[in-house]
């Protein structure tokens, strides 16, 4: 009987099968339908790569293009409520007879042919379309020879199309505001911090060009050593090598830190992910060091090295739509490889440099050594730990994997990737019955982990938790096979939980820095209370409760203010439970708090941030210093009896 009725079924489906079922897009509608093939993720602007800031530097993309053509050199930009945006440049402005076209037709653009643009970031003509396709509004004004055409859309599509006389300079002007749709950008906002630093990486990549954003002035004189000198959170041990050439350029030192610090750019484009450019560096910079010195490892050449390339390339091929990771293996369709290219830049230019600058030859040697020593005196312990890792990662008990890895060069998933570290098994637990398997992973701790401040790499190897932890994240050798986006911290918000957490982030810091300056590193937010009433009468008709079973109504608070706001909207009498503890938690309600919508503060570390020095005052052995410190500014508030007024 069931096979018959899957027969007549399968029939049914055969025959409903017509030529009403094949549909044609227009590219807006793809676009909207499909944004994550054009934009990446949706996000709201909490984390850099989120699609508002991919649809803001489209834009800026175009006027860039413009100032390595020699047209317009200053760029303004404005972001008013932190949700409308309007670019202006003062290059030749979007030819107006194709103008329309230019903004809202797909496959369409003026960087096919490199004789316009000799070696641009957008060459497919997807770019700036996507940005009106996902716009509620969008307004497009190209100033060209005393005439300004004037285009407005919305949601992709045209609403009003005007040419008349004007006194403005020529160049673009460019204004939308994202779709707050659901489906597309809910509840965003655009935060200030991520929006200037994407700012300072265009300056960095373009000397000369000034960018004037919300009224301030981002200006960079000398390049990627510029870059360097704010990202370094730890000194250097010599003066910034920066050479240039003609499509390249370099800059370099070492630090007294651990691990390796690598920023890459093609074309102005930030390539978080690196690619053929980053990797052939990282290669011929040890190479040619090593060829110097006549001797010495690959690995002690580069540790503590903090770095940045930039390259230009004709035609670049990038590994997604938002071009975070180069793909191209040739500087042009005809010339060398950019392996090749790389590499002779910098045997020649570095190999000048050092025999010039005997003295910084000298400091690179010294460090070099240090790493050699250190290294040779943990030989043992560490291939002692490498074999318990291999054997522990067949069953780890204290990591719950998941499916999809960062690692996962293919899969369209691996954003997603994250893995929770986690106080004991309580709350392990939790977090394991309420994970997403495919793309959500969790490392138990067994109580605190030891303070590693001080310590040498060798702890790294001794100590059977930290070495299962380096082992899970796959970071011994860098973070090019980092196998989870996301690295979130996740303790009790009471003391105890308070400090776990500092002491794993001390172990980034000491160990691992590129973990945090990169953005993996993230503090999980669980909800402090939890306020629910059973009456279905409530002062909040949004919040009414109109099932009849008299489920209860709950709100789940992250703060003081937010539980007080609970209390009067859930009046009278509300039911308050106070979490001591993740593992206090169920299953059930777990799997809200770390969901899609789920709260994270991301671990950052700014120019003024000296780490060794933070890590010093807070973790080091001055207790006596902290301790006063705590004295003078302890604050003492005295309790009072709650007050509500429920009229």
């Amino acid at each position: 009987m069931s096979d018959e009725y899957t027969m007549q079924e399968n029939n049914q489906q055969t025959v409903d099968y017509s030529d009403d079922n094949i549909k044609t897009l227009t590219g807006t509608e793809h676009i909207r339908l499909r944004p994550g093939m054009y934009i990446g993720r949706l996000g709201d602007g909490s984390f850099p790569e989120d699609g508002i800031y991919v649809l803001l530097k489209e834009v800026i993309d175009n006027s860039i293009d413009e100032f390595k053509m020699k047209a317009g050199d200053r760029i303004e930009i404005n972001i008013m409520d932190n949700l409308r945006v309007s670019v202006r440049d003062y290059g030749r402005g979007i030819p107006q007879g194709k103008m329309i076209e230019a903004v809202s037709v797909l496959n369409t653009g003026g960087k096919y042919d490199s004789k316009a643009f000799k070696k641009s970031i957008g060459l497919n003509g997807v770019g700036v379309k996507a940005v009106n396709a996902l716009s509620t509004h969008f307004e497009v004004h190209s100033f060209r020879d005393g005439k300004v055409r004037k285009a407005a859309f919305e949601c992709g599509k045209l609403v009003s199309d005007v040419t008349e006389p004007t006194q403005d300079e020529n160049g673009t002007y460019i204004y939308f505001e994202p779709d707050d749709d659901a489906k597309l950008f809910k509840d965003y906002k655009f935060h200030d911090e991520i929006v200037e630093n994407m700012l300072r990486n265009y300056t960095y990549l373009n000397t000369g060009l000034a960018i004037m954003y919300n009224g301030r002035r981002i200006l960079s004189r000398h390049g990627l050593e510029d870059l360097l000198k704010d990202r370094m959170t730890n000194d250097p041990l010599y003066p910034i090598i920066h050479l240039k050439g003609d499509d390249i350029e370099i800059a370099f030192t070492h630090a007294n830190q651990y691990g390796e610090e690598y920023y890459s750019f093609v074309n102005g484009q930030h390539t978080t992910q690196g690619g053929t450019h980053q990797s052939a560096f990282k290669e011929h910079i040890a190479k040619t060091i090593k060829e110097f010195f006549g001797k010495y490892e690959y690995g002690d050449i580069r540790t503590g090295i903090v770095a940045a390339i930039a390259i230009n390339v004709e035609e670049p091929v990038f590994e997604s739509q938002t071009k975070i990771k180069l793909g191209s293996t040739q500087m042009a369709p005809d010339g060398d490889t950019i392996n090749k290219y790389v590499g002779d830049f910098i045997k020649q230019h570095v190999d000048n440099y050092l025999h010039i600058h005997q003295d910084v030859a000298e400091v690179i040697e010294n460090k070099i050594k240090e790493s050699e020593r250190e290294r040779k005196a943990m030989a043992g312990v560490t291939k002692l730990a490498r074999e318990r890792a291999k054997k522990a990662n067949l069953h780890n008990r204290k990591l719950r994997d998941c499916r999809i890895h960062y690692s996962d060069v293919k899969n369209e998933r691996k954003e997603e990737s994250c893995i929770f570290i986690t106080e004991g098994d309580s709350a392990s637990g939790s977090i394991t019955k309420s994970r997403d398997v495919n793309t959500q992973a969790v490392f138990s701790l067994r109580g605190k982990p030891l303070n590693c401040f001080g310590l040498t790499k060798k702890v790294v190897y001794e100590n059977e938790e930290f070495n299962l932890l380096q082992a899970a994240l796959d970071i011994e050798e860098g973070l090019d096979t980092l196998r989870y986006n996301k690295v979130i911290v996740a303790t009790d918000a009471d003391v105890d939980g308070m400090h776990i957490r500092l002491l794993i982030i001390t172990f980034f810091l000491q160990f691992f820095p590129e973990l945090i300056k990169k953005g993996h590193v993230y503090v999980l937010q669980t909800p402090l209370f939890r306020v629910r009433n059973k009456r279905t009468k409530v002062k909040n008709k949004e919040m009414r409760n109109d099932d009849k079973k008299g489920d209860f109504i709950t709100r789940y608070c992250y703060s003081e203010e937010e539980r007080l706001q609970a209390i009067q909207d859930l009046a009278p009498d509300p039911e308050i439970t106070r979490f001591k503890g993740l593992g206090e938690i169920s299953p059930e309600e777990f799997a809200g708090f770390i969901g899609p919508d789920m709260r994270l503060e991301q671990v950052t570390l700014h120019k003024n941030d000296q780490v060794q020095k933070l890590l010093e005052y807070y973790m080091g052995k001055n207790t006596m210093e902290r301790q006063n410190f705590i004295i003078d500014n302890l604050v003492i508030e005295e309790d009072k009896p709650e007050e509500y007024d429920y009229e």
